[in-house]
Order: structure tokens, then sequence, then C-alpha cells
């Protein structure tokens, strides 16, 4: 399937991107990441990197021109990693879909449904992610500029 896919099944919408907007959305994404090294719990800060990756997520989806529908928003948004990045971060985005389950435990259910590990794995992993993204950015503004 492809983001056009999805927007013709009802699950995107069309959705005009801006630097500024990108801007904003790395800006929470750098916060986010240092909230996650502090001195609060183990599921504060699984929650803190959760929010990073799925900005990060967001970040492809909007310059993708796209935006997701409210309905499953969270979930489409991490399954469109790989739609966005290619099929070898399938995984990832499983590995994003655990955690959004996850953070919805420890958000709405119960504490300690996470440990140090768990968010400080989470955290790593959104420092790859974010580089990815980056890189994936610099490409696409690339290729407009030389259009």
């Amino acid at each position: 399937m492809s983001l056009k896919q999805w927007a013709d099944n009802g699950w995107l919408r069309p959705h005009q991107s801006s630097k500024q907007e990108i801007a904003d959305l790395l800006s929470i994404v750098s916060r986010d990441l240092t909230d996650a090294e502090g001195e609060i719990s183990a599921d504060w800060r699984f929650g803190i990197a959760y929010n990073a990756a799925l900005k990060l997520c967001t970040i492809l989806v909007h310059a993708s021109g796209y935006r997701p529908e409210k309905n499953l928003q969270h979930y489409r948004t991490i399954a469109a990693l790989p739609l966005v990045l290619g099929d070898r971060w399938k995984e990832e985005s499983e590995y994003l879909e655990t955690c959004r389950r996850k953070r919805n435990i420890v958000e709405y259910d119960r504490t300690g449904a996470v440990t140090d590990q768990d968010a400080a794995e989470l955290s790593a992993f959104c420092l790859d992610l974010r580089h990815e993204v980056e890189d994936w950015l610099r490409k696409i503004t690339q290729s407009l500029h030389h259009s």
C-alpha cells in the first residue's frame, strides 16, 4: 500500500506542510529526547520518548503531503513509517506499535509496565530514527530544488 491509497481509503487527508511546521516538530523531538533522560519514572521517560517517536513519524507523513484522520491517528502515523522510508522500516514500525500499546498501559491503566531498559531502548531508537528522518528531509529538499 501507499500513502495515496491510504488517502483514497479515507485514512489520510491532504496536508500542506511548511518548513516552520517541520522545524517546530523537530523542536518537540529535541525537547522530548532531553526530557526523557530526566530523573523521573521509567513510565514517564518511556511516554516522553514515545511522543518523540510519534512526532518523527508525523514529520514523515506531513512532509509527504498528508495528515492522518482522527480515528486511529497514532496507529496510522506509526504504520506509515515503512510506506515513507521503505520496507526495511517494517520491523521498526512494529516495534513502535508495541511501544504505543505499552505507553497506553502506563498512561491509562497502571504503573510499572515498562522498565528503565525499555525507556532507554526507546530513547536510543528515537535518536536513530531522528537521524534517518533528517537525512530523508535533506534528500527530499534537495530533489525539490533540482526539479
